[in-house]
Order: C-alpha cells, then structure tokens, then sequence
C-alpha cells in the first residue's frame, strides 16, 4: 500500500478545549463561533468563498488515539459499524463539518457551527452546494430509529479521546 501523506492547511479554533460537552455535530453547535485559519501559502485559495453560505470543512482529529470498528455512538446506545457513524475513533481520524460563514477576512474564515476542538488541523475547506450535497432521495439507516436521535441536546463524553 502506497503511504498518503496529507499536510493541514492551517487551524481551527473554537471555544472547546476538551473533549467532554462539546456538540457532537454542527446542528447542535449554534452559536458556537470558529475561526479557521489557514496558512499564508494558501490564503489566495479563498479568493471568493464569500459568496457561499456554508462550507465543508475537513479536518484531522488530532487528540483521538486508536479507533473501533464497532463503536457505540454519540447519537445510539448499540453498537453500529464504523463507517455508518461519524465517531472520531476511525482509522484515519478525519472529521468533517458543513457550518454558516460568518465571514471571511485574510487569512480567516469566521463560522458558527463550531463542534470541533480549539487547535484541530485543517486539512481542506470546500464550497457546500445543496444541488450537488443534498440528494433529494435520501435514508438515515439507523438513526432514523436511534434512541438519542436530535443531535442538537448530545454532548461528547471522553469514550472516543
């Protein structure tokens, strides 16, 4: 297998900084305001991102060691596959969140929707677009019959640090 070497392109900070009661996806974080800031190198990559309402970011769950394959999630009290959960504790500890742009100056893109740790590398920044991010004919699998469904009253515990 070839190695992948993937590089942050700056920081995110947030007013979280422990794992324990942070929201465990943006929905449930409003009001919560990040600031991601990327590096000098690539500030001219955000050359009109202003006229979005809402990006994709992706970034590298930097304080999550180790990861299961049959994890118990935030949202569920039964266990469910890795890949049909958005647990941090995965094989390659990426993250991923759609938030609001508050603002862009610089080198910064000003958010709210914060669910992520203060200091988490930024690995990407993309342009969410609900013509092509939100299929009309969708399923939920299992959280569509989750106990703990309504993401916006579940904290994180340190399960997954």
């Amino acid at each position: 297998m070839n190695q992948i070497i993937i590089e942050p392109i700056g920081i995110i900070h947030t007013p979280h900084r422990q794992i324990e009661n942070m929201p465990v996806q943006p929905a449930g974080a409003a009001g919560f305001t990040g600031k991601a800031v990327v590096e000098k190198a690539y500030v001219d990559g955000l050359t009109d991102l202003e006229g979005f309402s809402h990006i994709i970011l992706v970034y590298h769950f930097h304080r999550t060691e180790g990861y299961l394959l049959l994890p118990v999630p935030f949202m569920d009290t039964k266990p469910h596959g890795v890949f049909a959960t958005r647990v941090p504790k995965r094989p390659n500890h990426i993250g991923l969140s759609v938030v609001r742009i508050l603002s862009t100056a610089g080198d910064t893109v000003t958010f709210d929707g914060a669910d992520m740790l203060d200091g988490t590398p930024l690995i990407d920044i993309k342009p969410y677009y609900p013509g092509y991010d939100s299929p009309a004919d969708t399923k939920s699998g299992w959280l569509e019959h989750a106990a703990h469904a309504h993401c916006c009253s579940v904290r994180s515990d340190s399960r997954f640090a």
